[in-house]
């Protein structure tokens, strides 16, 4: 029974995409490694919102290509983001790649991958000189409905959460993102359809579910029609609602633009809407702002942000930074700074900016040095690590509801969940009885970022 070894780098789009291809590996009769050392099929599901994750993965393809010496069968293939932006290019960076294959042909990657090693392996048997024959695939066409094909999961024991896709695609054109260029213009999937894989979930005994989109709350505007004033996206929120056995629900990530009063509603009459956003910002000035080409002012965002808190006051909100964006003055930077200091976010993931190929922001004037942007980063992390470990250490002392997502990844020994507000705590317990479960769990003493605590 031949191997595959799964990488993914990247967000949890591109986790879901990659269950996705598991899911038809195993069905084609492979199963999964988690070493590269004895895989017939190596696969890395790539990403390009930063350089960074894209020399991770150039790098350990380039590593793994070792493995030709003694197994000259395997089949090499990158698939995703960077895939599709660089399509053909990546055969003459990686000498020993096979296969390359976009956001749109995910339903695609056992075929060509499987024809490959198949051939492979019959040409080897036939004469070993011949083993490494076999045509390379490069797949990066757009496909119609391709969204319609990210809908199967992996069977798990006790699993307590799983992602939804519900979207493919982009059509902001923020001037540092590659995303509307690799993942193409926005296209959801019926309602009807996510509701049966959610419910199809819920009978696997998953009880938290996430909803995907690359801008989750613009979901079907462009496709289905508003009902009683509520947008495509709160439609989808309230029949997921009903869903028997589906007891929490969360989204990432929403845009301002989307963040209409409708959805603020929600939080009001929806009890299974987790108590958690994750709302990017970027940037706390309306100059900045505009040259991301983000359609909205700070005071939007501000507004937004203080009515869902209203609607919803134990709402968690966390967020996304980029410093350091061309032509950002220090009057800029210390406007971002304000506003987080101001919204008191519960954490916020920041990022010095870095060139995106074929992105406008590549191109401006202004660009910053290095070192500014990591001074920058290094001052802004300085208020957000404050922030969070305030809003950890005001847990302690609380009783929380935790749902149970199995053993610690820092220590299989304990168990790991997550409350309403997405805070990790750290418990003891049966692994075997209390995955899956949502638990009371009182918070007894934290750390920095993680909170530890005693079942009730």
């Amino acid at each position: 029974m031949p191997k595959v070894y799964l990488k993914t780098y990247g967000c949890q789009m591109n986790e879901r995409d990659t269950e996705q291809v598991a899911r038809m590996f195993t069905e084609g009769g492979y199963t999964l490694t988690q070493t590269e050392n004895d895989a017939d099929a190596i696969l890395i599901n790539t990403c390009s919102v930063r350089d960074q994750a894209e020399q991770k993965a150039l790098g350990k393809m380039g590593i793994m290509g070792a493995q030709r010496k003694q197994r000259s069968h395997v089949v090499y293939g990158f698939m995703g983001c960077m895939a599709q932006s660089r399509g053909q290019e990546l055969f003459e960076r990686i000498p020993h790649l096979d296969v390359v294959v976009g956001t749109q042909k995910y339903h695609k990657v056992f075929e060509y991958v499987d024809g490959i090693l198949q051939r492979r392996l019959e040409a080897r048997m036939d004469d070993p000189s011949l083993s490494l024959s076999g045509q390379s695939v490069c797949d990066t066409e757009e496909e119609a409905d391709s969204q319609n094909t990210i809908r199967d999961h992996m069977p798990k024991a006790r699993n307590a959460s799983a992602f939804v896709s519900i979207m493919q695609g982009c059509n902001m054109r923020c001037s540092f993102c590659i995303v509307p260029d690799t993942r193409g213009k926005e296209r959801g999937r019926p309602i009807a359809e996510i509701v049966k894989e959610v419910e199809f979930l819920a009978g696997q005994g998953v009880k938290e579910i996430t909803l995907l989109g690359q801008i989750v709350n613009l979901y079907g505007r462009t496709e289905f029609p508003k009902v009683d004033g509520k947008s495509p996206f709160v439609q989808l929120l309230e029949a997921v609602h009903e869903v028997e056995g589906i007891e929490r629900i969360r989204f990432t990530s929403p845009h301002p633009i989307g963040f209409r009063d409708d959805l603020v509603a929600a939080f009001s009459y929806l009890p299974k809407l987790m108590s958690h956003i994750h709302f990017p910002m970027q940037s706390g000035s309306d100059e900045i702002l505009k040259v991301m080409r983000r359609p909205y002012k700070n005071a939007k965002f501000i507004e937004i942000c203080e009515k869902i808190k209203a609607a919803r006051p134990d709402i968690a909100i966390t967020t996304d930074i980029i410093v350091g964006f061309p032509g950002e003055t220090e009057e800029d930077f210390l406007k971002t700074v304000e506003v987080v200091e101001r919204l008191e976010f519960d954490n916020a993931f920041v990022f010095r900016y870095s060139k995106r190929k074929d992105t406008p922001a590549a191109e401006m004037e202004n660009q910053l040095p290095e070192t500014v942007k990591e001074e920058r980063n290094q001052r802004l992390l300085e208020v957000v690590n404050r922030l969070a470990k305030q809003k950890t250490a005001a847990v302690v002392g609380t009783r929380q509801s935790v749902l149970c997502e199995g053993p610690s990844k820092t220590n299989p020994l304990t168990l790991s969940g997550r409350t309403p507000q997405n805070k990790i705590v750290i418990f003891e317990g049966d692994a075997e009885k209390l995955t899956g479960q949502i638990l009371q769990v009182d918070v007894t003493h934290a750390n920095d970022f993680t909170t530890y605590g005693t079942v009730v």
